[in-house]
């Protein structure tokens, strides 16, 4: 069976390292899963995760040109679709309440998001970038100068 970078197989765990794990493939190949590559979050001690003898299914990420063949746990499995939102990148969807990670800090502006739309082409958003940006350095103009009695400011 021929190894090819992103197929999915079924290895044994052969050696843990503090760096990660040694898998043996079929075909008698080994390959490391990088401790980065173990589990979707944080690994501390990978002995956590894995022992000596534990079957896994792993993904080739890399074979390198020396022979040395990069493996990954968390990406063989399969992953839930992603969430989308018109704030960014698409999410995963653990650990986010209604509202996600998008709620607004203390003391920011209320309204919501940044005022684009998904629809808006490049140059829509690029001036309505430049008219808020220009709205906002007004006000704060304005309210820069009336604190250390610029021009305009009474005196009384």
């Amino acid at each position: 069976m021929s190894i090819e970078v992103g197929s999915k197989l079924q290895g044994k765990v052969t050696g843990i390292t503090h760096f990660g794990a040694f898998v043996e493939l079929p075909g008698g190949t080994t390959g490391l899963v990088h401790i980065s590559e173990v589990a979707d979050n944080y690994v501390k001690d990978i002995n956590d995760h894995l022992k000596v003898g534990d079957e896994v299914e792993v993904k080739v990420m890399n074979i390198e040109k020396d022979g040395k063949i990069g493996l990954s746990i968390k990406k063989a499995k399969d992953q839930p679709a992603p969430v989308r939102n018109s704030y960014g990148p698409p999410k995963s969807g653990f650990g986010q309440s209604k509202g996600g990670f998008n709620k607004p800090r203390k003391g920011a502006p209320r309204g919501g998001g940044n005022g684009f739309s998904g629809a808006l082409t490049f140059e829509d958003k690029m001036s309505k970038f430049l008219k808020d940006s220009e709205d906002r350095l007004a006000t704060l103009k304005r309210q820069t100068e009336s604190k250390r009695g610029g021009r305009g400011a009474r005196r009384g």
